[in-house]
């Protein structure tokens, strides 16, 4: 009975010893669990259409905050189209016209022009869809007007599977993420029409442009160079001053081609 009583007050000590030498978190000190909870609040994704508070320290603003279109106008127009752009859902999307790239309400730009930025948004295409996204544009109007293809790099919007673009152009440069018909997006990651969304980015800086899909840099080029004058030489773009000799700061466009397409969560960052 005295062995007994002598483990068990050597056992009681062992722990007392224990949890005394557990570090105790002084004043102003975050505990480990604290410390990962504040994390994952701070980790924490947006709302969609809006910014984190992380975001709008670094400096992003919206583009779209899933109601209002202020911030767009049609390109060579006063204002936003009548026809062919809908916000739906918190989406904005541009519908089909059912004759391709006419009948439609025409390509979008941003109000502002931006040269040194980076921009994400989120866009879905419908089956056998295509469009793009401009940047870079230069709104030229009336007598002296163009296109604006004409001046503005894309990246390119695609279903990759029943498109026939996805099938034309050299290697795969007409596919979704490409800089249109010059450098085919590798890898190929898109999420295939009707089945998600595909969240992208483009980084323009003096110059260098880098465009992500979902995660992965798939295409990277920089303007004005001896490079860049020669690929665009050999191209469907040679005959285009304006397309050689990019703007240096120029508007963000979405193009209608004429099919559905729906776009989300778009911002910018001035750099």
């Amino acid at each position: 009975m005295k062995f007994k009583i002598l483990l068990f007050a050597a056992l009681v000590f062992a722990l007392a010893s224990c949890q005394s030498g557990a570090p105790e978190a002084t004043e102003g000190e975050t505990t480990e669990a604290e410390a990962t909870d504040g994390a994952t609040e701070a980790e924490a994704p947006a709302a969609m259409n809006t910014l984190s508070e992380k975001e709008k320290a670094d400096g992003w603003m919206l583009l779209f905050d899933g109601e209002s279109t202020d911030q767009w106008k049609g390109y060579c127009k006063d204002g936003f189209p009548e026809k062919g752009w809908e916000v739906v859902d918190g989406t904005l999307m541009c519908k089909a016209s059912g004759q391709g790239e006419a009948g439609g309400g025409g390509d979008i730009i941003t109000k502002e022009a931006f040269g040194n930025f980076e921009l994400k948004l989120e866009w879905k295409i419908s089956e056998g869809g295509n469009s793009g996204i401009f940047y870079l544009a230069r709104e030229k109007c009336g007598e002296d007007g163009q296109a604006i293809w004409k001046s503005s790099p894309e990246m390119q919007i695609l279903d990759n599977e029943k498109h026939p673009d996805a099938r034309l152009g050299k290697d795969g440069n007409r596919q979704a993420g490409s800089l249109y018909d010059l450098i085919p997006a590798k890898p190929q990651n898109a999420v295939p029409a009707n089945s998600g969304w595909n969240e992208v980015t483009i980084l323009s800086y003096d110059g260098t442009i880098v465009h992500t899909q979902n995660g992965e840099n798939v295409v990277e080029y920089h303007l004005w160079t001896d490079d860049w004058k020669e690929m665009v030489a050999n191209s469907k773009f040679k005959d285009y001053q304006d397309f050689i000799d990019v703007a240096k700061e120029g508007h963000i466009g979405l193009q209608d081609h004429g099919n559905d397409v729906w776009f989300r969560n778009i911002k910018i960052k001035k750099l």
